[in-house]
């Protein structure tokens, strides 16, 4: 054995033992009082954030005896252990420290800490000295063994699993200092797993089995209201897939066709509107009341009514001219609602006062607003609504999907790409983004309609560029930037993220285009093409460290950037 193999193992042995103090110091008191959220003052029983330090030790100490070579471990560390370890030491680390001087500085100081709480702080540096002295073993990942196709079936079911625990996980967090905790170690363990080539092997397994994944993904996302007691986290549940729905439906504009609209949010409020109009509320100036499917089709239908009229004389203009225009577009509905209310100007919306008292959706006798019991668990009203919003969802990634990767998503693609060359090589580029405007407009419509029920009411100052509450039309672009632009999971990531963080952490609220600007300014900095990429964004903004790759037959134009 060489010095250097020596020295490795060497260091991995006291990356493991760290690990080990960290799982045991779980399992000690780290508080005498129980004033700190989560009672840490329990010997032989972890409870709240000294949950999820136990869960990154138990992390670290399995990606270090892969790297061990230890038989039946080798499987988690395919494309190198080293960048892996010290991520998840890391992260281990800020969820341990954040605890510890949370409990100092909510309470008054060190001395409120336990012995346990500074075995805890000190086992945990342990593993991120360790794994920051180990040489870089990165490497690319051997052909996986061949499994059984139930083997890797299963193992596709058990990631869907996990991820709806997590999330349930999440959603479920009670206090601030519980969910900052989830988010380090969350956030921590998937770039750790990243690097560890898990995440790349469980992508090849979702691509072999397209459908199945599919499925899985909806079977998941369908269960997540049977695993609540109340529709307290629900609701959250609801409006974050409202608003990732209208995130999709911007990445159309954004991510595909390259337009930047800083007055989307508007298409919300106008299916938001127009459904309140026809609902039947006595606040309406209408005497109607259209069933649901007439009331989502009235609504997506004048949405994009208007995204046809905003757009057809605005699309000529490019870049910052464009984003202006829509900015003002966004102003203009929003101040235009506020002053139709008999006395600024016609009565339709009521102005300030909006459109309140929406009644419940009924389908076909169904009565989302009771609640009804389904396979002996009673749902409650708001998962009535997360079910048909989850559906809404998958119809507007099917559009997505189908939109992109036709004819015409190509040609978006290639306006996004170099608008001259596209139009030299003969597409229309003003039909295209018009189509692309229009589009994007009916699919925020339809989450309109939705969310107005939701909410049972509507008022102008849901509207706006930018607040403290989302949707609005800065949180719908950070998601689609944040996210990915141009991919169906990276918005549907941002956006989650997003609504949560702001509703978890209400101490931010006066802070968060401070913390967005902070966000964006590091995601460019070392993510710039978004959390979860497509493979031509990862080749356009990581070409140094990419193979090449001979242009497809076809290629679109601007698809695949020249080496300069």
């Amino acid at each position: 054995m060489t010095d250097t193999t020596s020295r490795t193992t060497q260091l991995r042995l006291l990356t493991l033992g760290g690990a080990i103090a960290t799982v045991a110091s779980a399992f000690l008191s780290w508080t005498y009082t129980s004033e700190f959220p989560g009672d840490l003052t329990v010997y032989g029983y972890p409870g709240g954030l000294q949950v999820l330090t136990l869960v990154g030790g138990i992390l670290t100490a399995l990606l270090t005896l892969s790297a061990l070579d230890i038989k039946g471990l080798r499987w988690l560390t395919p494309a190198g252990s080293t960048n892996a370890l010290r991520l998840i030491a890391l992260g281990t680390f800020a969820t341990t420290w954040f605890t510890v001087l949370a409990i100092a500085i909510e309470l008054g100081g060190l001395v409120n800490l336990d012995p346990g709480g500074f075995v805890a702080a000190v086992a945990s540096v342990i593993p991120v000295i360790g794994a920051y002295l180990l040489p870089d073993d990165t490497r690319q990942a051997d052909r996986p063994g061949e499994l059984p196709s139930w083997a890797e079936i299963l193992i596709i079911v058990a990631a869907f699993g996990t991820a709806l625990y997590i999330f349930a996980y999440g959603i479920g967090t009670e206090y601030a200092e519980l969910f900052t905790g989830f988010l380090l170690t969350v956030g921590f363990t998937a770039a750790a797993l990243s690097k560890a080539g898990l995440i790349a092997r469980l992508n090849g397994l979702t691509a072999k089995y397209r459908m199945i994944a599919v499925t899985a993904a909806f079977v998941a996302a369908a269960a997540f209201p049977f695993t609540q007691n109340t529709d307290q986290y629900t609701l959250i549940a609801v409006n974050i897939l409202i608003f990732a729905t209208v995130a999709l439906g911007l990445n159309i504009v954004v991510g595909l066709a390259g337009l930047l609209d800083l007055g989307y949010v508007a298409f919300l409020g106008v299916g938001a509107y127009t459904a309140a109009l026809v609902s039947g509320t006595t606040a309406s100036v209408f005497d109607i009341q259209f069933p649901f499917w007439a009331s989502v089709l009235t609504g997506a239908v004048v949405s994009l009514v208007f995204g046809v009229l905003i757009g057809a004389p605005t699309l000529r203009l490019r870049g910052d001219y464009l984003a202006i225009v829509t900015l003002g577009f966004g102003e203009i509905f929003r101040i235009a609602v506020g002053n139709l209310d008999g006395v600024s100007g016609p009565r339709i919306t009521n102005g300030p006062n909006g459109v309140p008292n929406i009644p419940d959706l009924n389908f076909f006798g169904y009565n989302f607003g009771e609640a009804h019991t389904i396979l002996g668990i009673e749902l409650g009203s708001y998962a009535n609504y997360y079910l048909l919003m989850l559906l809404a969802m998958i119809l507007v990634v099917v559009v997505f999907s189908r939109a992109g990767s036709s004819r015409i998503g190509r040609a978006w693609v290639a306006i996004r790409e170099d608008e001259t060359a596209a139009t030299a090589m003969g597409i229309n580029g003003f039909r295209v983004k018009l189509i692309a405007f229009a589009l994007g407009a009916t699919l925020a419509g339809l989450a309109g309609t939705v969310q107005a029920h939701v909410q049972h009411t509507v008022v102008p100052e849901m509207y706006v560029f930018a607040g403290p509450v989302p949707p609005n039309s800065a949180f719908l672009l950070a998601a689609v930037i944040l996210g990915g632009m141009g991919t169906i999971t990276g918005p549907l990531l941002g956006a989650s993220l997003l609504y949560l963080i702001p509703a978890k952490l209400q101490f931010l609220q006066d802070y968060q285009l401070l913390g967005f600007g902070i966000a964006l300014i590091v995601l460019m900095r070392f993510r710039p093409e978004g959390l979860i990429a497509n493979r031509r964004a990862k080749l356009e903004y990581h070409e140094t460290s990419q193979p090449d790759i001979p242009e497809q037959p076809g290629a679109t134009v601007g698809t695949v950037k020249a080496g300069a």
